[in-house]
């Protein structure tokens, strides 16, 4: 099955189980604004989709940008801290002695 397939059946079921109400910002959506709700995977993994829908919520487009955007930002935060060493340049090192106070 192609993952667009596989994600328009269990978009299709999410739809079924859920109400059509954004889990995040509480909005509603009927007829052609129904498309702007998406399926977020709870835990990130989109080849976890059990039948029950447990590792799923719907999430309006808005929303779903902004809980990967957040993801993005946490994973980013987590490499970065690996990569860096602690800054330990001090800026006012000396100030005192430049400024002529001791």
């Amino acid at each position: 099955m192609s993952q667009s397939t596989d994600e328009s059946t269990y978009r299709a079921l999410a739809l079924k189980l859920y109400p059509h109400i954004c889990g995040h910002c509480g909005r509603e959506f009927a007829g052609a604004r129904l498309r702007e709700l998406t399926v977020h995977h709870k835990d990130h993994n989109h080849d976890n989709n059990s039948p029950d829908g447990s590792n799923w919520e719907l999430l309006c487009v808005y929303c779903h940008d902004a809980e990967h955007a957040r993801q993005r930002d946490l994973q980013g935060r987590v490499h970065a801290d690996r990569q860096h060493a602690p800054a330990t340049h001090n800026p006012f090192a000396g100030l005192a002695e430049k400024l002529g106070r001791k």
